[in-house]
């Protein structure tokens, strides 16, 4: 059974520093689209980052591109998210991802994954 374990989630005051991490479990996603999504409180869940295709290309959303960086350790299976500069707004549970299409060509750009994780929170504070 495939399964994506999110961590590293907490409080931090604006302008700190966070990375989560999401094993993988039950059957390597090497190769395979994987991002990272959140859902604020109110709000529809959004995409935050990809890695997808073949190559590993990367996506960010305008929100966090500059200040968020993908990253992903296929012998751990492993994927990962630096989350720098964080900001009030970002404050949100946050769902690692995995499988499913990645739609590089519609604007703004899509990703129906297959497999979600539980979520981490992350708090900012101002």
């Amino acid at each position: 059974q495939r399964q994506l374990v999110e961590s590293g989630g907490g409080s931090v005051q604006a302008g700190g520093s966070l990375r989560l991490a999401c094993r993988t479990s039950g059957c390597s996603f090497r190769g395979n689209n994987m991002g990272w999504f959140r859902q604020a409180p109110g709000k529809e869940r959004e995409l935050v980052a990809a890695l997808y295709g073949i190559k590993g290309e990367t996506y960010y959303s305008p929100p966090v591109r500059g200040r968020f960086a993908i990253s992903r350790d296929n012998v751990n299976d492993t994927l990962y998210i630096q989350m720098n500069e964080l900001r009030p707004e970002g404050t949100a549970v946050y769902y690692c991802a995995a499988g499913g299409q990645y739609f590089n060509m519609d604007r703004p750009v899509r990703y129906e994954p297959n497999y979600w994780g539980q979520g981490t929170q992350v708090t900012v504070s101002s």
